[in-house]
């Protein structure tokens, strides 16, 4: 089918361009840059979610519509400018979608669009299904209203998807990227008191789960785009420590955390969210990568970093 991308030009998006082109679907993507930027052969419609402006024509015999446009968390500390910048990306971005996907007179038959495990708060030992409530915090309430943004769609009757992502694990950007580093240096370890659980996928599941929840009718609501295996911050280090061959034994306090990060520290990197796929397990969703070294020996692989031999 034809499927319109926003985000596109992100580390998730042009991942999942490649993969839907590859799976035979007709691609477009929705920008902001120029179109002159693009090469002629590209689908490419503009859209400036700030000044609520967005090209119509990119709805024109477009099925889908997948969304995973937003500013990057951890692209700088947060100030309040920063604040505001994360969530305008988010909901102004989704609402200005929603509410042209909604004004359509043929809109697409499915919306699917990113929100993150960030929604459940910092929940400690608890098990998060989709069931689960919101949490507390910044993360928790831009998620929440990140989430509410996509109700114009919903009350058209279009299919609306909503991809509780965890941690992306993959080659070429994201979490693992900025954790390479220090790990090959041999100064990579836990965070915090390392007991605080992490939810993550690998990239790979990740763009399979985006195509899946676009293809099952049967599929609507938040979904849990997770690894089956949530895993402890310092069992995630001893991991990777094990896959890079390097010692994963020094913490990082979270004092010194706070005073590099903020807020950011406590939302981001020492909150625990134990999520597990519920709804795509229960659907029957096959996961490439369900264990970490897996995902972790797949990602690096494609990175182009060498690895241990042995293992998992």
């Amino acid at each position: 089918m034809k499927v319109l991308v926003s985000g596109g030009t992100g580390f998730i998006g042009s991942a999942l361009i490649r993969s839907l082109g590859a799976s035979g679907h007709e691609v477009s993507l929705l920008t902001r840059r120029p179109i002159s930027s693009f090469p002629p052969a590209r689908h490419v419609y503009q859209w400036d979610p700030g000044v609520g402006r967005i090209d119509r024509a990119a709805f024109q015999d477009c099925g889908a519509v997948v969304h995973v446009a937003g500013e990057s968390l951890a692209a700088a500390r947060w100030s309040k400018k920063r604040k505001r910048e994360i969530v305008d990306s988010r909901v102004l971005s989704t609402g200005l979608l929603a509410e042209a996907i909604g004004g359509e007179a043929t809109p697409p038959r499915v919306l699917v669009s990113a929100s993150a495990v960030g929604y459940y708060g910092d929940r400690g030992e608890e098990l998060l299904t989709e069931e689960s409530g919101s949490g507390r915090g910044f993360l928790a309430e831009v998620c929440a209203a990140w989430e509410a943004a996509l109700a114009p769609a919903a009350r058209r009757g279009v299919r609306v998807v909503i991809a509780r992502i965890g941690v992306v694990l993959g080659p070429g950007g994201g979490a693992l990227a900025k954790m390479l580093l220090p790990f090959r240096l041999g100064v990579g370890g836990p965070l915090g008191n390392g007991r605080q659980w992490m939810s993550w996928i690998a990239l790979e599941d990740l763009l399979s789960a985006l195509t899946f929840a676009m293809a099952r009718e049967d599929l609507s609501g938040p979904i849990n785009v997770v690894a089956p295996e949530p895993v402890r911050s310092r069992d995630f280090a001893r991991v990777l420590g094990r896959v890079l061959e390097r010692p994963a034994v020094l913490s990082v306090p979270a004092l010194a955390l706070r005073l590099l990060f903020g807020e950011m520290a406590d939302e981001a990197l020492l909150s625990s969210a134990r999520a597990v796929p519920a709804k795509l397990t229960a659907a029957g969703f096959g996961f490439s990568h369900a264990r970490l070294e897996r995902a972790l020996r797949w990602a690096l692989d494609r990175e182009g970093v060498e690895v241990a031999r042995t293992g998992a």
